[in-house]
């Protein structure tokens, strides 16, 4: 596939046989597309221009990161915030885990557009509700304050083009909130629900990771429903594209025009007869659009 091949319906264009692929984000200097897989864990680099894929092995669980204007990473590993070096090897932790790392790590995350970094974290048995949304504050020495509490699995984060909104998602609750943000100083305001998502016994599609275009569109990975939603402004379903695989997770614009969505994707934890329906499933793929994303901003430090 050649970086702005034109198609109009997704397409698995790397075979990746992920976990849990999560993070897709396109660095605009080097042309090429970097995502984790979770429970490998690994961070991937793939370059779509050439089919290169390299493997980058870490020593713990990754749920998010961000390309650092220094060069490197940020990234939300289980046992806390850390950089990376380019090659994803592990040099500094910024802060710890603030939650118990046996039954929480971080998840989704990414910075404003000042670039200051946020991540969410996971309860991982989903018991209690003790996952928490964090931005890392580096006055004085690094601290991560919540700016939204009461969470099952903090995702979706997104930053409105303008930056007067602030979106994430709670995945297990089918919910996506949004807060009035301000830009100017990184807080922001209290949580409303935006979107909310019936589910019915054969439908269990909810929101999961997402990312913004250049109009303000909030497009949505469906775990467990096949399908990338995009979304209004105002909250409403504006078109519907679906996958070959049951549980795309995240979704990120690429290429030179960032014309085209790359959307991660899981096989762990599926049942037999559908990973022999969805021999694609952890792959990663991609659907050419008609509105731009925006350049992922970059960790300032």
């Amino acid at each position: 596939m050649t970086a702005q091949s034109e198609f109009t319906e997704f397409r698995c264009v790397l075979d990746a046989r992920a976990q849990l692929g999560e993070c897709p984000r396109w660095d605009e200097r080097e042309r090429v597309l970097y995502w984790v897989d979770i429970l490998e864990p690994a961070l991937h680099r793939f370059d779509p221009a050439s089919g290169a894929a390299t493997r980058f092995a870490l020593p713990e669980h990754i749920g998010c990161f961000s390309l650092s204007k220094g060069g490197g990473f940020i990234a939300g590993l289980r046992s806390g915030i850390w950089t990376l070096d380019g090659e994803a090897r592990p040099r500094e932790m910024l802060a710890a885990n603030p939650e118990n790392p046996r039954t929480s790590r971080f998840n989704d995350g990414r910075c404003d557009a000042a670039g200051r970094f946020f991540a969410g974290t996971i309860d991982e048995p989903k018991a209690g509700g003790n996952a928490h949304l964090y931005r890392l504050s580096l006055n004085g020495g690094a601290t991560l304050d919540a700016i939204s509490a009461g969470l099952m699995t903090s995702n979706g984060l997104a930053f409105s083009p303008d930056g007067r909104w602030l979106y994430h998602s709670d995945t297990p609750r089918f919910t996506v909130y949004r807060s009035a943000y301000d830009a100017a100083t990184g807080t922001c305001g209290e949580r409303e629900t935006w979107i909310s998502v019936e589910p019915t016994p054969q439908d269990r599609g909810r929101p999961d990771g997402a990312a913004v275009d250049a109009e303000g569109y909030y497009w949505s990975a469906f775990y467990e429903g096949g399908r990338v939603v995009r979304f209004t402004p105002a909250g409403r379903v504006d078109a519907v594209y679906p996958l070959p695989v049951t549980c795309p997770t995240m979704c990120a614009f690429g290429d030179p025009d960032l014309r085209t969505l790359y959307v991660t994707s899981a096989r762990a934890g599926r049942p037999a007869d559908e990973l022999a329906r969805e021999p694609l499933a952890g792959g990663l793929f991609a659907l050419r659009t008609a509105v731009p994303g925006l350049v992922e901003p970059r960790w300032r430090g």
